[in-house]
């Protein structure tokens, strides 16, 4: 496959900016609401997942099952609203995922609990979340396509990073709300009725997303590849082998990522005894880590390559984890230190999550790439994020050893610092495939 020309509107910039915001307003929504799941996850366990004798950790451990489900329903939603967009456009899908995903994370706020209807409580939370997971599949491949296709030569990188940062502004404002309720609330209200509130905000952030959407033009790439007639599409074998690559040049990010971002708050609270609110102030210094990184790993990237920004991320978090966790366990470690230690813990995630959606994008053709890179991620993610609360969660309550975090994030890493070591230095460099 050749490298297509340069289309003179895909450096507008005003064309451009648009498709930026656009694109990353669905991003922060979803990873809003899969940092406060994360955040409330052991309120959410005690509403919805504790029938009379069920003790807290069996409750942890069905709810990450629920958020670890949602995440296997994302390749679906990638594959089918992947497939569609690849076929009739970017826009369109765009705007489905994005009313599917607020409005069931809006539903999540007015659901009655366990002790209100019983066990269809958990039922009801679960087919909600295979609804985000099948909307969130979707979402991905469709912005990081957007931004990309729309970027100006040499800047992908900075572009795509978006994605990856607004990830980090949805997980900090989903830890923004809830430090906000655990200090405004008193505790029973908070378990009562308050962790409903983030929830419910979806609906005006999903008002706003849909605005912008609809403005939306659909990409350059995409209208050459429509215009310029039937075009040789890769072989199945090299797609799903590209997709393979893609998934473990991404799956130390997902591991780290959601270790350190997400599951961090309930691993303090149940395996180390620290309050609700030590534990989101821990989680916001790591996710202000990862955010600060982002975008000069993905501005660096655009000069330097993927490959050597990328992997420093990978072999830090390799070095730093068990040092990190040690650090967290001792109690008579000085506080200004742990929080340094996750801080430090959140850039080494950004430097790997600031290059990653241009990486992929640069691996695929634009007859694929919603589909493919939207797989690889979703996969990626399903695995190795989808799947940490839950894995760490019954690992620790199966061994007691209180270091499985840390064996996790640095196996994910390994594997990652290989598969990354095999990226083209030059792939930055050129244009898009068509």
């Amino acid at each position: 496959m050749t490298a297509t020309a340069p289309d003179p509107q895909h450096t507008d910039p005003a064309r451009s900016r648009r498709a930026l915001i656009a694109g990353s307003v669905g991003n922060f929504i979803e990873w809003y609401e899969f940092g406060v799941y994360g955040y409330f996850a052991t309120i959410i366990a005690a509403n919805f997942f504790t029938p009379d004798g069920a003790s807290d950790m069996e409750a942890l451990v069905k709810t990450y099952a629920s958020f670890a489900l949602a995440f296997f329903f994302r390749p679906l939603g990638a594959a089918l609203f992947g497939r569609l967009g690849d076929r009739i456009g970017r826009k369109p899908l765009l705007i489905l995922v994005v009313l599917l995903m607020s409005g069931a994370t809006t539903l999540i706020g007015v659901l009655p609990t366990y002790a209100t209807i019983g066990a269809a409580a958990p039922w009801l939370l679960t087919l909600v979340r295979i609804v985000q997971g099948l909307s969130a599949g979707g979402e991905f491949g469709g912005a990081v396509s957007v931004m990309t296709e729309f970027a100006p030569r040499g800047r992908r990188g900075l572009y795509g990073s978006w994605q990856s940062f607004t990830v980090a502004l949805g997980l900090l404002g989903g830890a923004g709300a809830a430090a906000v309720l655990a200090t405004a609330l008193p505790e029973q209200d908070l378990a009562d009725w308050g962790w409903r509130v983030p929830f419910l905000l979806a609906l005006p952030l999903g008002l706003v997303a849909l605005w912008l959407r609809l403005r939306l033009e659909e990409t350059p790439s995409f209208e050459r590849a429509r215009t310029a007639g039937p075009l040789t599409k890769p072989s199945a074998g090299e797609v799903t082998k590209a997709i393979v690559l893609g998934i473990g040049r991404l799956m130390g990010w997902s591991a780290a990522g959601y270790t350190f971002l997400v599951v961090m708050p309930s691993y303090l609270q149940t395996t180390l005894n620290a309050t609700f609110q030590q534990a989101l102030v821990a989680t916001v210094l790591a996710n202000l880590g990862f955010a600060l990184a982002i975008i000069p790993a993905g501005v660096l990237s655009d000069r330097v390559g993927r490959r050597p920004v990328m992997l420093a991320g990978a072999i830090s978090v390799i070095v730093l984890a068990f040092p990190l966790l040690n650090l967290l366990q001792d109690p008579g470690a000085p506080s200004w230190a742990k929080g340094l230690a996750v801080l430090v813990a959140g850039v080494a995630v950004g430097l790997m999550a600031g290059p990653g959606p241009a990486m992929l994008a640069e691996m695929f053709p634009t007859t694929v790439r919603y589909t493919g890179l939207g797989l690889a991620y979703s996969l990626s993610n399903a695995v190795f994020s989808g799947s940490a609360g839950l894995i760490i969660t019954e690992l620790i309550k199966t061994t007691k050893d209180v270091d499985i975090p840390a064996y996790y994030v640095v196996a994910a890493c390994v594997v990652s610092a290989v598969a990354l070591a095999g990226l083209r230095g030059s792939d930055h460099r050129e244009e898009l495939r068509g």
